[in-house]
């Protein structure tokens, strides 16, 4: 759970109001990351940080003001030589920090939100930080990947102090009767905090008043809570760690999957979160049946043999994942694809596989061949072609 929010929770089921202070934009060396926040609790306590005590006193006198009014705040604190020593921000960075008060009226979703960040399910809130009308400043909307219903309970507190009455906070449902900025903008905000949200990042998204992209005017922070997306290698050879290095690199929680117990060592593979010894097909059905795959798992086939997988690749291919790439050379591919035919993968099934595996880049070495899969996952992931960006048109940057 993240704590420093589930310390609103008490507050929030017994209808009190506490002030969020959350760090929406950070400049040079700022002190503290997007998200970071501070909690001022109905007691005038304070739980979390937005700037490890640079500008600590200060926002805990705006959350005061917003407390008392309602009015949300977006204040900027930058170093010179005035603000260094009236706030104490000497680190040559800047930061945004959006004040808001929270309370059952305003935010009716956060019981279900918490229950969602305990129960490791996705879940993100874009927050109107900025926007020409007053009313629409603070709107919220809560964003779920596709599938993912809400939550069924709110969570316990994250201490016992508070544990009575977080496990009597109802949830409030959370589809919204009317838009939430409107209809044009709603969507847009949704589909980019998506996007935020499987990468696990927080941001600030900018559109027009009423959702223009490629405009001003409004500004919406999306704070995004989502366990790390998983990559499996299957295979435990010198290519899968290889693999395990670019996948932690990037974000992923790496699982390296092998049946034989003398290749699938901790020591060979230090950068996968985990080394299992079991044979693929069966592991890969067990993660499917305790809820571990989702639609950003990565599935990466490196065993180059084809009774570890052709089972595997059967079972992967059915599955509702991101990507599925398998090692080989044509000739295995055409043999593979050929057995996965026979073992009755339907025809656009099989077309979802990435095989031969990787981009061709000319790899040649276990490291610039992870490179190789590495680039074919981020172009499945966004949409890329694969092209050198000097012979494209259009934007760089995509989802």
């Amino acid at each position: 759970m993240d704590d420093v929010l589930g310390s609103a929770l008490p507050a929030w089921s017994t209808d009190e109001a506490v002030a969020l202070a959350t760090v929406v934009a950070t400049r040079g060396s700022a002190p503290r990351p997007l998200g970071a926040s501070l909690v001022v609790l109905p007691d005038r306590s304070v739980r979390g940080s937005v700037s490890g005590g640079c500008v600590e006193g200060d926002v805990y006198e705006l959350a005061q003001e917003v407390l008392a009014d309602g009015t949300p705040v977006l204040e900027r604190y930058g170093f010179s030589d005035s603000d260094a020593f009236a706030v104490g921000l000497t680190c040559g960075g800047e930061l945004d920090v959006y004040v808001q008060r929270i309370d059952r009226a305003s935010f009716p979703e956060l019981g279900a939100v918490l229950a969602d960040i305990a129960d490791g399910r996705p879940v993100a809130v874009a927050t109107v930080i900025e926007h020409p009308d007053p009313q629409v400043r603070g709107r919220r909307l809560v964003v779920r990947p596709a599938g993912a219903g809400p939550a069924p309970s709110a969570p316990s507190a994250p201490s016992a102090a508070s544990a009575a009455s977080a496990a009597s906070a109802p949830v409030a449902p959370l589809a919204p009767l009317a838009p939430v900025v409107s209809e044009r903008a709603d969507e847009a905000v949704t589909a980019d905090a998506l996007g935020l949200l499987a990468a696990g990042d927080n941001g600030v998204l900018t559109y027009g008043p009423d959702g223009e992209r490629l405009d001003s005017g409004m500004r919406v922070f999306v704070h995004a809570w989502a366990p790390r997306a998983r990559m499996i290698v299957f295979g435990a050879i010198d290519f899968a760690a290889a693999a395990c290095r670019l996948g932690a690199f990037l974000g992923y929680e790496v699982t390296v999957c092998d049946a034989r117990p003398v290749f699938a060592t901790r020591t060979r593979f230090p950068d996968a979160h985990e080394v299992v010894v079991a044979w693929p097909h069966r592991y890969l059905a067990a993660e499917r049946d305790a809820g571990r795959i989702d639609e950003r798992t990565v599935l990466v086939v490196l065993t180059h043999d084809a009774k570890f997988d052709v089972p595997v690749l059967e079972l992967a291919l059915r599955l509702p994942v991101a990507y599925v790439g398998a090692m080989g050379s044509r000739r295995t591919h055409e043999d593979r694809a050929d057995r996965l035919a026979r073992a009755g993968v339907p025809p656009d099934r099989l077309a979802r596989l990435h095989s031969p595996i990787g981009l061709d880049l000319g790899a040649r070495t276990p490291e610039e061949t992870a490179v190789s899969i590495a680039a074919e996952i981020i172009a499945c992931r966004w949409g890329g072609s694969g092209e050198p960006l000097a012979g494209t048109l259009g934007a760089i940057h995509r989802g």
